[in-house]
């Protein structure tokens, strides 16, 4: 892989990072701690928004987030054929 290739490859690489650490912050933080009185006018189920997005919410979506990252991660290996 060619010096170019290489900072193309890491480049996509921390984007791909940096854009889902912004959604996990959202979830996590935004969504079950600062928006928390907001989102707990609406009900799931007989439970508050943000108290679901605090409790359960923000670990749903991290492991969802694990799978998109190796998802586009082995995609990504394969476009500079980096993969294993």
């Amino acid at each position: 892989m060619s010096g170019k290739n290489l900072k193309e490859y890491w480049k996509k690489n921390i984007i791909t990072v940096v854009i889902l650490l912004s959604i996990w912050f959202l979830v996590s933080y935004v969504f079950g701690i600062f928006m928390v009185d907001t989102m707990n006018n609406v009900k799931i189920g007989g439970a508050k928004l943000g108290f679901w997005f605090a409790q359960q919410g923000s670990i749903y979506v991290f492991v969802v987030l694990i799978f998109v990252y190796i998802w586009r991660m082995n995609k990504l290996d394969e476009e500079y054929d980096v993969n294993e």
